[in-house]
């Protein structure tokens, strides 16, 4: 026994940090996962809030982990309140950046004082959670940042100060928000060619200078400069000339996705480390049979994400416009869809839809995506989404929602062509007409074979052991993670 502790001390000791809401979990989660198997200690950092909803969708020993992978929580800040939706997004980041610094740095002072685990030896952090590089730098240790994003998500925000200087954000009024005002170019973001104002991420929308969302991003990407190296859940051959333009402005960037089939490649499914999950709503599994008994791309797969939020009308023109498609769907509706009020689905629609249908309130993502039966994705584009759809062969009806969706729906659109956008207003003729296109259509057609090009080079970058994102990995965690030679305090 005690050999195996004297190694286990010795093991290297990462505190991954997601920001708190689902789309930055699951991909955290997925970097922990690896870093595990490469055999790293991992500790994972919840909110306190986020941590008993995972007891409560996963069950009570769901965080229970083992001695080498262990979940500890942080309050965030914001007043306790046990229901399960995502929190508010500007309440939340505006009260981590403010109130997570004193609780996280006592965390690590506590983990660094047992000695049943090794001391922490490096930091990877959700780029949004930027407090803690203050306490990677007190400890004197790396600390590697994860943009959740696309690089092309990342790309804008980085360029959000400019959109200050230039006078174009806060915007001028409400009478900013007309399609002509929308449709200014953007032509100085480098890399970045054929963006309107209506493509940059939504946060710069806002008539108030002061704007908690606007001013959070411009801090966060300003910070990032200090990281020891940036990741990204992304590939080479998808985003490479945006990549390769960061890395004059930043410490270096290194993408290594996409990450689920990376931890598809490292992890056993049912391995006690396969088994974490991290979904904030029960996943009902019962959709993947459903699947299996439909023909090879017939199923329209319809999922808005964990935090789009939508009136109850659109809902409304959403469901008669997959009705009026006459195609089989998988429909996912969260609890809290519609806001401020619960999601309520036509009765008639239900009568009517009732054999080519199956409603879920949140699924096995990753699995349904690369479900042979799926033909077609109606999105929101968040990243975690779009790259599983690309890298899952499926084309996109696109139908962003906020933040950098709308960066994300443009490249799907134009530069990756897997992708149709519909208008933010929904029109049910338009949903039929959109999603009609996409299973049946030549420009669906074409979508389709694009998608299956990016399929397979997704794949091509994470098989072992030359694809471009195995090797970025690695060189994060040989020159980075564990490139940490202890600094010599001469002050004494």
């Amino acid at each position: 026994m005690a050999s195996h502790f004297v190694c286990d001390a010795q093991k290297p000791h990462v505190v991954c940090v997601p920001y708190p809401a689902q789309g930055h979990i699951n991909p955290m989660l997925k970097v922990a996962k690896i870093l595990h198997a490469k055999g790293f200690h991992v500790t994972f950092v919840n909110t306190v809030y986020n941590h008993n909803r995972l007891l409560r969708s996963r069950g009570p020993n769901a965080l229970d982990g083992h001695h080498s992978f262990r979940f500890e929580a942080i309050p965030d800040g914001l007043p306790e309140t046990d229901v399960d939706t995502t929190q508010n997004i500007p309440a939340l980041s505006e009260s981590t950046m403010k109130n997570c610094l004193a609780p996280f740095k006592e965390l690590l002072r506590q983990i660094n004082a047992r000695d049943d685990v090794p001391p922490v030896s490096c930091i990877v952090s959700d780029a949004v959670m930027s407090f803690t590089l203050d306490a990677a730098e007190e400890l004197g240790v790396p600390e590697v940042l994860f943009w959740t994003t696309s690089a092309c998500g990342f790309m804008a925000y980085l360029h959000f100060h400019l959109f200050i200087e230039k006078g174009l954000s806060p915007f001028k009024g409400e009478s900013c928000l007309t399609k002509e005002h929308l449709d200014t170019v953007i032509d100085w973001i480098p890399s970045m060619k054929n963006l309107r104002l209506k493509d940059i991420p939504t946060f710069i929308r806002t008539t108030d200078p002061n704007d908690i969302m606007l001013n959070f991003v411009v801090r966060e990407t300003s910070r990032s400069k200090r990281a020891s190296a940036i990741i990204l859940n992304t590939f080479d051959d998808l985003e490479h000339d945006i990549i390769r333009s960061m890395q004059s402005i930043l410490p270096p960037v290194y993408s290594i996705g996409p990450l689920h089939l990376l931890v598809s490649q490292e992890i056993e499914e049912g391995s006690e480390t396969g088994r974490m999950g991290a979904n904030l709503w029960r996943e009902e599994t019962e959709c993947l049979d459903w699947l299996s008994t439909k023909p090879r791309n017939s199923v329209v797969y319809v999922n808005f994400g964990s935090i789009t939020i939508m009136t109850a009308k659109q809902l409304v023109e959403f469901a008669w416009g997959l009705a009026a498609t006459r195609k089989e769907f998988l429909w996912v509706i969260r609890p809290d869809l519609v806001a401020g009020e619960e999601a309520v689905i036509p009765p008639e629609f239900l009568t009517e839809t009732e054999d080519r249908r199956m409603l879920a309130s949140w699924c096995p993502q990753e699995k349904v995506l690369s479900h042979p039966a799926i033909g077609g994705f109606l999105t929101h584009n968040g990243w975690n989404s779009t790259l599983e759809s690309i890298s899952g062969g499926v084309p996109m009806v696109c139908w962003p929602f906020f933040a950098e969706q709308q960066t994300n729906c443009k490249f799907c659109c134009d530069e990756w062509e897997v992708g149709m956008e519909i208008g933010g207003d929904v029109k049910r003729e338009e949903v039929e007409a959109v999603v009609r296109e996409l299973m049946d259509g030549e420009k669906g057609k074409k979508m389709r074979e694009k998608a299956e090009e990016w399929r397979r080079l997704a794949e091509k970058a994470t098989e072992h052991p030359c694809g471009s994102s195995v090797v970025n990995l690695n060189t994060v965690v040989d020159k980075i993670l564990l490139g940490h030679v202890p600094k010599i305090d001469h002050d004494d």
